[in-house]
């Protein structure tokens, strides 16, 4: 069939291969040709495609640092930005894959952008397509920029992969390693009509698109990347962000490939991030000096033979005491635990009135040394129906000297936890898709609460699944909280600042760096940094 081949390329996707990476071909084991109707149908896709118009907008003139924070003046935008992941394109033209190489757009000074949704499928031929790598490659005339699930990544003296590779070159790069049947990737082209400076008289077509799956024996590793920048949009809501985000903001891919990132913590002695892969049962440790990664430890939380049973048995929040030891919470053994010096484990919670917890989740100490958490049943199989359920409600607790103090249980899904700077008052907030709020409650001397008010209430502005996870503050009394729509920073007195989004859904952060104004991004199965102006609070 004209959809895929079995070991082997054509001598043009060779030369091209050879020409990116300056090195020998690696032969693909199978690969899609998605300008065809097999090949579309092989992935279940459809090509869409929407004209790109230039519309007139306003953008802030540089300083005196060259920072975009002068007085407004015209300039252009385009419409429709396309690239997000979740962006409708119902409303499209659709495009048969025999009509990719119509010509399109106006001709002169033109864009345009393609659209399509892949489905991976589970065998291609005689080949298993689990756990390969998945490459893609296209080339339109004249140039191109691919998006993949909302990325675009973007390093110095770049030349092809996601961003424009050269005059009707071939851009190729990596859409996903340790690929599953029935995964979806969608993939955003962005075509140009080139060169902008001599607009030319044709039009935009695309001359390649195929999809390569490659053996790969790093498959499910996560892996390190060299620091990246990568997309970030920055709404603005009130004039307090911009002492907080920068008004030319970066945000920085660090690593990728994990299962799930949560719980970070920096650790100032080593200079290194620790944060959690539940999913995995594993903690990682990224240096970025020397932009490495390492485990940290594995059955971070559980080494029950029953482990497989498991979606997230390993540990979830990290965090430090007085004394910089690391504290954890487990969400398979359900209880909240320090290493300490000598290697052993301690336990710090794992009963309440001599029932077992949930799975705590996220935590907080206050400086008198008690560690506060939170202990949805999310870790366990089935959540809140799992049989292994002792508790009829999810709490939020206090330890200390040996002790567990219930402080509330008002929430069902208590996520994240964060004192302000003063400990006057305590934060959490609910993952509970019918309920996105922050609860905010006045600290009491004894370290006991007292009444809860709602802080914040984002229930009817985010609907959908997603809802709240983790939180911190900064220096100055403002509240990060990882909402679907990104991270939420609130002021003090619960003003919406704005919200910093990154390609993929946040759902913890950490204050890192050597000034403590870099903020470390867990989303989803990546990591990201993003440096501020603000200083954290940390452990």
């Amino acid at each position: 069939m004209r959809a895929f081949t079995l070991l082997g390329v054509a001598l043009f996707g060779i030369v091209s291969t050879l020409a990116l990476r300056g090195e020998a071909a690696e032969a693909p084991r199978a690969s899609v040709d998605l300008t065809t109707t097999d090949g579309t149908g092989v992935v279940d896709a459809t090509w869409r495609y929407a004209d790109v118009q230039l519309v007139p907008t306003r953008h802030r003139g540089p300083d005196a640092n060259g920072q975009p924070t002068g007085n407004f003046q015209p300039t252009w935008d385009y419409e429709p930005h396309a690239a997000v992941k979740d962006f409708d394109d119902s409303g499209w033209t659709s495009l048969a894959a025999t009509d990719l190489a119509a010509r399109r757009g106006n001709g002169r000074l033109s864009f345009d952008w393609y659209r399509i949704a892949i489905k991976v499928p589970a065998r291609i031929g005689d080949f298993d397509t689990q756990g390969s790598r998945l490459e893609f490659e296209t080339s339109i005339d004249d140039y191109a920029e691919v998006w993949v699930d909302g990325e675009l990544p973007r390093r110095v003296a770049q030349n092809g992969g996601s961003m424009i590779a050269g005059w009707n070159a071939v851009n190729r790069l990596t859409l996903a390693r340790n690929v599953k049947a029935g995964q979806i990737i969608h993939i955003a082209i962005f075509g140009v009509n080139g060169p902008l400076s001599d607009p030319p008289t044709n039009f935009i077509w695309m001359r390649l698109a195929r999809l390569q799956f490659y053996d790969d024996p790093r498959s499910g590793e996560p892996m390190a990347v060299p620091a990246q920048e990568v997309n970030v949009q920055v709404k603005r809501v009130e004039p307090g962000i911009d002492r907080i985000v920068p008004a030319n903001a970066k945000l920085f891919k660090l690593a990728q490939d994990f299962k799930f990132t949560e719980g970070p913590i920096w650790l100032a002695k080593t200079r290194q991030l620790l944060f959690s892969d539940p999913n995995a049962n594993r903690i990682y440790a990224y240096d970025p000096n020397t932009e490495l990664l390492s485990v940290f430890r594995e059955h971070s939380g559980y080494d029950g033979a029953d482990s497989a049973e498991y979606g997230q048995p390993g540990s979830n929040g990290l965090t430090l005491d007085r004394d910089g030891r690391l504290t954890l919470n487990q969400h398979g053994n359900r209880r909240v635990v320090r290493l300490e010096a000598d290697g052993s484990v301690k336990v710090l919670a794992d009963h309440y009135h001599g029932k077992r917890l949930n799975s705590p989740n996220d935590l907080v100490y206050k400086s008198d040394g008690a560690v506060y958490f939170t202990d949805p049943p999310f870790g366990l199989p089935t959540f809140f129906d799992d049989p292994r359920k002792e508790l009829p409600f999810s709490g939020v607790y206090r330890a200390a000297r040996g002790r567990v103090t219930l402080l509330t249980q008002e929430l069902r899904g208590p996520n994240g936890i964060a004192f302000s700077p003063d400990e006057k008052y305590l934060y959490v907030d609910n993952w509970d898709a019918h309920h996105k709020v922050v609860l905010r409650f006045p600290v009491n001397r004894d370290g006991s609460v007292g009444k809860s008010e709602v802080f914040a209430d984002m229930t009817q502005e985010l609907p959908g699944d997603d809802a709240l996870d983790g939180m911190k503050v900064d220096r100055e009394g403002n509240l990060y909280v990882t909402a679907p729509d990104g991270v939420r920073i609130y002021s003090p007195q619960g003003h919406l600042l704005g919200t910093i989004t990154a390609p993929r859904s946040v759902h913890n952060i950490a204050w890192g760096g050597e000034d403590g104004r870099t903020l470390y991004l867990c989303a989803s199965d990546r990591l990201y940094r993003i440096n501020l102006l603000v200083e954290g609070v940390r452990p």
